[in-house]
C-alpha cells in the first residue's frame, strides 16, 4: 500500500512541476505591448553633412574614404564617414546638443539608396548618453524609418523608430535630415 502512495505523490508533484514549467515559461515569454501611438520619448532634430571637397577642411563634417568609379551614376560603393552636429533647428550655426558620429554607405546600383549606421552622443544640460541608430536609407522616398536599435545613459538599452525627412539637399556638398525620433522602449 505504502508503494502506491509514493506513486501516486511522485505523480502528483511531477505533474505540479511540469505545471509550474508551463506557467513560468509563459510568465518569461510575455511581452509588454507597444502602443505606436505613445512613445515613452519623443524628439525632433536636424543632422547636417558636410561632405569633404578637398578645400573646406574647417567646414567639413564627412569624408567618403571609399568612392569607385564606374559603378553606376547612383554613387553605388561610396563610403562616407561622418561627424556632424545634431541642432534643434535647421540652422547649422546653431548650438549643437549632440553629435552624429558613424559612417553610411550606397549599396544600391539603380537608385539612390544609402545604410546608416550611426551613435548620436549627447553630452548637453538636457541630456547625457548615446542613441544608436541603423538602416536603409531609400532616399527617394518622402520618409524613410530607421531603427533606434540601443542607448545610454539617458537612453538606456531604447528601442524605437528615427524617421528621417530630407530638408535641404545641396548636390554632394551639404544635405540636412530632419530626424523625428520616437522611442517605444525606455528604461
Amino acid at each position: 500500500m505504502s508503494s502506491l502512495v509514493v506513486k501516486q505523490l511522485f505523480k502528483s508533484l511531477f505533474s505540479f512541476f511540469l505545471l509550474g514549467l508551463l506557467f513560468s515559461d509563459t510568465v518569461l515569454s510575455f511581452r509588454k505591448t507597444i502602443d505606436e501611438k505613445k512613445p515613452c520619448k519623443h524628439f525632433s532634430f536636424y543632422f547636417h553633412d558636410i561632405l569633404y571637397d578637398g578645400d573646406n577642411v574647417a567646414n567639413a563634417t564627412s569624408a567618403a574614404i571609399v568612392s569607385p568609379p564606374g559603378l553606376g551614376n547612383f554613387k553605388f560603393g561610396k563610403f562616407v564617414i561622418f561627424d556632424g552636429p545634431i541642432t534643434m533647428d535647421r540652422n547649422y550655426l546653431s548650438k549643437p546638443l549632440a553629435r552624429a558620429q558613424g559612417f553610411y554607405f550606397y549599396d544600391m546600383k539603380m537608385d539612390f539608396n544609402a545604410w546608416f549606421c550611426y551613435t548620436l552622443v549627447f553630452n548637453s544640460t538636457e541630456h547625457k548618453g548615446t542613441l544608436n541608430i541603423m538602416g536603409a536609407d531609400l532616399m527617394m522616398e518622402p520618409t524613410r524609418d530607421l531603427s533606434v536599435v540601443g542607448g545610454t545613459g539617458d537612453f538606456f538599452m531604447a528601442r524605437g523608430i528615427a524617421t528621417f525627412v530630407t530638408d535641404l539637399f545641396q548636390g554632394a556638398k551639404y544635405f540636412r535630415v530632419k530626424m523625428d525620433i520616437k522611442l517605444y522602449d525606455c528604461y
